[in-house]
């Protein structure tokens, strides 16, 4: 179970192959003045409405640029692709659960809580994968792949445009979403899905190349919190072993 779990982390984030508001016209007969009233109510209501947001691409345009650094929480769950002996319907896998904090670019530490413990950390240089139960650190350098991964779209720069084809989906359960297509061959995902509500990141969705779905989604953001310059180093615990990876 252990092994799996570490699988389904490395996969999702450290793959470095990796109606309007308008009221609706009302028509009176007498008085004369109620309608009138009610017209000039509606221009008030109009004039005073909140503009509707975006499309799901102009939402993480503005959420890239404007977001510089965040913290929240997220829930992590794994839908494996049909098989034969499944009888053809796919299968939920594990579920996991924890916090993430980040600094564009390249700086971001993304902690399993539940069901087990793991950290995956990077200072803008290099990836550590910390497993608490093995106590265990696998160090793998950053580099420039984090471009071409999912995981450039929270931590990355904002270039995301360079290695991915944006392209909108619609609108499901209240949420903006679009989808991202790496243009790189080289990665294992075949594309990303990515949801919006009022200008705040919801959700997520990685489609690799096998056909499993890794499903995301976010609590509790805070958008460009206070961060210290040391945030993000890394310190390799006590007796832990270390791979250079």
């Amino acid at each position: 179970m252990q092994h799996r779990f570490r699988h389904f982390a490395w996969r999702a984030l450290a793959s470095f192959s990796w109606a309007s508001s308008r009221p609706s016209r009302l028509v009176a007969s007498r008085p004369m003045g109620r309608g009138l009233a009610a017209a000039l109510l509606g221009a008030v209501l109009a004039a005073v409405a909140p503009a509707a947001w975006a499309s799901g691409t102009e939402q993480l345009k503005a959420f890239v640029s404007q977001v510089h650094s965040a913290r929240g929480e997220f829930v992590q769950k794994e839908v494996k692709a049909p098989s034969k002996a499944q009888g053809g319907k796919p299968a939920m896998g594990g579920t996991s659960s924890g916090t993430f904090v980040f600094s564009r670019p390249g700086k971001f530490i993304w902690t399993y809580e539940k069901p087990y413990e793991q950290v995956l950390q990077a200072d803008g240089e290099n990836l550590y994968v910390y497993d608490k139960d093995l106590n265990q650190v696998t160090i793998r350098k950053l580099g420039g792949a984090l471009g071409a991964s999912p995981a450039a779209i929270l931590f990355g720069s904002n270039d995301i445009e360079q290695n991915f084809t944006l392209r909108d989906a619609g609108v499901k359960g209240g949420i903006d979403w679009l989808e991202l297509r790496p243009k790189s061959r080289d990665t294992q995902f075949e594309r990303v899905g990515i949801g919006f509500k009022d200008g705040n990141l919801e959700a997520m969705e990685l489609h690799d190349v096998f056909g499993n779905v890794t499903l995301l989604t976010f609590t509790n953001i805070q958008k460009n919190p206070p961060l210290k310059g040391d945030s993000f180093k890394f310190t390799v615990p006590k007796g832990a072993d270390v791979i250079n990876g």
